[in-house]
């Protein structure tokens, strides 16, 4: 099933040792490379210090919040050596410009969708520009038609075009 980033941040995480609150989520790690979030930032309740909590240490997902095994589970971002480079990115894609393989500028990412099973993005949502947006509207990439992911860009497939001038004309 398929959820917004904006229903993934400022949860709760919820401990089931304790059945209490441990943290706030704040803000994705995106892997740029796969698309993938591979944890997510988050407040620890107790002393204040921003820690991460890893997607595989998340038990379930719901309208609560996050729910995971104990306090243990969140870790100092310092201690993952497998995400340091990720991490060190910190990639961002709200706000990054699309483009499609043939230079067309298509807008800029305004929200994306994530499959709550995988943590892969699914579907990127692009806000066009205001002379685009008039005759297209807002569009959905779905994950399978991006090119490329860079540090200032996503490079997508070449989109349809619609024409009247390229359509047959009807003969009565």
């Amino acid at each position: 099933m398929l959820q917004l980033n904006a229903t993934f941040l400022n949860k709760p995480v919820l401990s089931l040792r304790t059945g209490g609150v441990i943290a706030q989520v704040y803000e994705p790690i995106i892997n740029p490379d796969n698309l993938k979030i591979e944890g997510f930032y988050c407040t620890d309740r107790f002393n204040g210090k921003t820690l991460v909590l890893l997607y595989q240490d998340i038990r379930e997902t719901n309208p609560k919040g996050y729910v995971v095994n104990d306090h243990d589970v969140l870790t100092d971002s310092s201690d993952l050596i497998r995400l340091k480079e990720i991490i060190n990115i910190h990639y961002r894609l709200i706000g990054k410009p699309v483009i499609t393989v043939s230079k067309d500028r298509i807008g800029k990412i305004n929200d994306f969708a994530i499959e709550i099973e995988t943590f892969y993005i699914q579907k990127l949502y692009v806000t066009q520009p205001l002379l685009k947006s008039f005759s297209g509207g807002n569009l959905s990439i779905d994950r399978n038609q991006v090119q490329e992911v860079t540090d200032t860009k996503i490079i997508i497939n070449d989109l349809l075009k619609r024409s009247l001038a390229s359509a047959n004309p009807v003969v009565a």
